[in-house]
């Protein structure tokens, strides 16, 4: 019985905070809207392609009229961290970083300009291969940590956007 009036008095406090769902309102509401909306420009090289893709999962645009252009410059390095008594490298690190901006297409104007990015360690082993592939895989998982954070980012303008979108 104690436990159901703490969740009773939890639900009121919290109701009363203006928390709100990030998604309500369901396919129509404001911020499922904006998102599919949203088209994504090129983006240069391999993890720019990544990217886009997993942002384009992301969006679901539906062949809607895009009302914004979503522009997203990387920056990819991999760095070496560990150095054996030999001098090799034992470890690295990839680094993703993303500029992007927003720009809603009636005007031209920038109504969101903002940084995501992460990284990830990598085991330099004996074999290049694997070492190549553990590269790799690190760059998949970033693209779509990047595109999750961008994604997050956008729906957040959407949701204290006013309406119509400025």
């Amino acid at each position: 019985m104690k436990k159901v009036a703490f969740l009773v008095a939890a639900g009121l406090a919290l109701s009363g905070c203006g928390l709100r769902p990030l998604y309500g309102g369901g396919p129509d509401g404001a911020v499922r809207s904006t998102l599919s909306a949203v088209e994504v420009a090129p983006i240069q090289g391999q993890s720019g392609w990544l990217v886009a893709n997993a942002l384009k999962d992301r969006l679901d645009h539906n062949d809607a009229p895009a009302r914004y252009r979503l522009e997203v410059k990387l920056d990819d390095q991999i760095s070496g961290l560990g150095v054996r008594r030999d001098d090799s490298v034992s470890r690295e690190r990839r680094t993703l970083r993303a500029r992007y901006q927003l720009v809603d297409l009636s005007n031209g104007n920038v109504v969101l300009d903002a940084t995501a990015g992460s990284d990830a360690g990598i085991d330099v082993v004996g074999s290049e291969y694997a070492t190549i592939a553990a590269e790799k895989s690190a760059l998949e998982r970033l693209s779509g940590i990047v595109a999750d954070q961008i994604v997050a980012r956008v729906a957040r303008y959407a949701q204290t956007a006013p309406a119509g979108g400025q």
